[in-house]
């Protein structure tokens, strides 16, 4: 509120026409005129602000006026709530809102709470938006004082027909704007009690604490569920989005692509008949073998362009391996089956070779045209992945193919949280209380050895509006985004919150039953791109401890990366090991206990626990290379037992 007890306002003109030219804004006008005139000088009126019809734009607008300590009571926006591609407004509000309410349909219209301001979005046109805000003026002073915190029981006192005096209304004028004012209707049934109060109850989906409500009243208990190993890989899968297809160069940059199409060969290899050796052409007839003896050479062919001079009866060409043969001729002596005779003047060249053997048939130490590959062969298949070891990139190549169709490889982003987390590089020693952030640098590590792009996003601290705006800034950036800490039950875990709650998400789970990383957390948030296409964002929240954090990227994020980008099968490569020691069990929960596996004198796999498997100790992640998949039950599994493990990283040699 200002200084003088009035309630301020903002309002918001959306428009690409008027953020270019001001002088065509008429909405903005307009409304400010309504609270003149009908706001019975209970407003103070912030002067209105343009921007194009841009979802990042509005975005940091409201937010600018919604999470200071400046903050005003009531925003109203105008524009971009039509049907075209370019209507953006309800994209850009909808995520920002705490708490919704119930509108009815004008246009694309939203109303609801974040933090201690009212949102309400009104149509472009200005009598539109004049209208619509005169009907529900006279009751927004009560409704924005209750978002500010004001005691609803004194508020109430006298009743209905008190807060209606107080608002300048009528009981006749009330009838009236319940019987046919059916958006201010919904506007004041926002909430719970008297018809009046907006605020609401929380929606029943979100289980995350309100931070709003202050540590006090925050859950004492998780509220999610813990979900099974198994249902909670289903969800990540069921929830990730379908392999794009796109086209790239068939050049290195394709490595680790898995393609999108079968292709087929549009040219033969080899595209000319070429020799096998080096040696000598030589002309077989049909049905005989070649016949031994002296002969000139005529021609040298060498693995180049051009076309060799034809060769005739008696006669024989010097030839490399690859090379074209010359026309005319019908197979290849090898270089040892022969013998130089005479030279030329200058001594630099052959002049006659004496061919030794008699036992070379038509056609032997000769490539045929399309010997290789045939002209509409499929020489590679959709779901084939294009490895490092070059043979897929050089079969590409040999059929001239410039480009290849692939499924798109997911960015992934990284992000830490935490307000005692400092960089893992950061100069001098740690200070009470710090600590090194181990987890993003050993994560960006980690997705980068599985073949995708990261980016790093840094350091967020525990604070919800800087948590917001660096997951919004994350999702214009990235694909995937993987945070780590902020998802457990304290008072400044506020990952859980943030995505429900600020950026409408939807967490599919919270809770996992698995050693190590019971809180790790996975949602999806939808989001509007810049083109104004909608999409959706994966969130792997995961636990701030350091083992938990790589388990737990292990088991969750890669599986869902390589779906994305259609890799086959998806997971872990699973293997089966021989225990060297005993194993202790954890009769509460599954455990992916950190292992050594290396390959016994006997060819099996042997598998040696790293030691404690604190999730804290990020000693335990040092030479791991597998999780030894240990049952949730009592007792222990004894040395030379058969285990399933989920290999991590390469296998150790003797």
């Amino acid at each position: 509120m200002s200084n003088d007890g009035k309630l301020t306002a903002a309002i918001l003109v959306v428009s690409d026409t008027a953020s270019k030219d001001p002088s065509t804004d008429k909405a903005g006008t307009a409304l400010t005129d309504v609270f003149s005139s009908d706001g019975g000088e209970q407003w103070v009126v912030r002067e209105p602000k343009i921007v194009p019809d841009d979802v990042l734009a509005i975005q940091r607008e409201i937010t600018g006026w919604c999470d200071g300590e400046d903050y005003v009571n009531l925003i109203v926006t105008t524009g971009g709530t039509g049907f075209t591609g370019k209507d953006n407004t309800p994209e850009a509000i909808n995520p920002l809102i705490h708490r919704h309410a119930p509108v009815a349909v004008m246009s694309r219209p939203v109303a609801g709470v974040r933090h201690r301001t009212i949102i309400i979005t009104l149509p472009g046109s200005p009598k539109g938006a004049k209208e619509n805000l005169q009907s529900i003026l006279k009751q927004l002073p009560h409704a924005c004082k209750q978002a500010a915190g004001e005691d609803s029981r004194a508020a109430h006192i006298g009743g209905v027909k008190a807060l209606e005096l107080k608002a300048g209304m009528s009981t006749t004028e009330s009838a009236t704007k319940h019987g046919h004012h059916h958006h201010h209707h919904a506007h004041h049934h926002y909430g719970g009690h008297a018809g009046s109060n907006l605020r609401p109850n929380l929606p029943g989906q979100l289980l995350s604490s309100d931070p709003g409500q202050g540590v006090a009243r925050r859950k004492r208990e998780s509220q999610y569920p813990k979900t099974p190993m198994n249902e909670a890989i289903k969800l990540v899968l069921e929830n990730t989005p379908s392999p794009k297809a796109v086209t790239i160069p068939a050049d290195g940059g394709a490595v680790d692509h898995v393609l999108a199409e079968n292709i087929q060969a549009e040219e033969p290899v080899p595209a000319f008949r070429a020799s096998i050796v080096d040696g000598y052409a030589v002309i077989v007839d049909e049905k005989a073998t070649n016949s031994p003896g002296t002969f000139p050479v005529v021609s040298v062919s060498h693995a180049s362009r051009g076309e060799p001079r034809p060769l005739e009866k008696g006669e024989i060409a010097r030839i490399t391996t690859g090379a074209p043969l010359p026309p005319g001729a019908t197979s290849v002596v090898m270089i040892e089956n022969t013998e130089v005779r005479s030279e030329t003047e200058d001594g630099k060249e052959e002049k006659e070779v004496e061919i030794l053997t008699d036992k070379v048939n038509k056609g032997e130490n000769v490539r045929e045209v399309g010997s290789d590959v045939q002209v509409g062969d499929i020489i590679l298949r959709e779901g084939e992945e294009i490895s490092a070891t070059g043979g897929e990139l050089g079969l590409l190549a040999s059929v001239g193919k410039k480009e290849v169709l692939v499924y798109k490889k997911p960015v992934v982003g990284v992000l830490s949280t935490g307000n005692e987390i400092v960089p893992h590089d950061r100069p001098g020693s740690l200070h009470h209380g710090e600590v090194r952030d181990t987890n993003r640098p050993t994560i960006l590590a980690a997705v980068e050895g599985w073949g995708f792009k990261t980016v790093d996003l840094g350091i967020a601290t525990d604070e919800q509006g800087t948590l917001e705006q660096s997951l919004r800034d994350a999702m214009r950036r990235v694909d995937v985004i993987v945070t780590t800490g902020g998802v457990s039950m304290g008072d400044l875990d506020l990952l859980k919150p943030t995505i429900e709650r600020s950026l409408g998400g939807n967490i599919h789970f919270g809770r996992v039953n698995m050693k190590p990383g019971l809180p790790t957390t996975f949602a999806t948030v939808p989001f509007k791109n810049n083109s104004g296409e909608s999409e959706t964002r994966l969130i792997f929240s995961l636990p701030g401890n350091p083992a938990s954090a790589i388990v737990t990227s292990h088991l969750f994020v890669l599986p869902s990366l390589q779906q994305s980008c259609g890799i086959r099968p998806i997971g872990l490569p699973k293997i089966l090991v021989t225990l060297e020691h005993e194993f202790s069990l954890v009769p509460a929960r599954p455990e992916y206990h950190r292992a050594t596996v290396r390959v016994g004198k006997d060819g099996h796999l042997y598998a040696t626990s790293t030691g404690g498997q604190r999730s804290s100790r990020v000693g335990s992640l040092k030479s791991a290379n597998a999780l030894v998949c240990l049952p949730a039950r009592e007792g222990k599994l004894s040395k030379g037992e058969h285990i399933e493990a989920l290999l991590m990283g390469k296998i150790l040699g003797l």
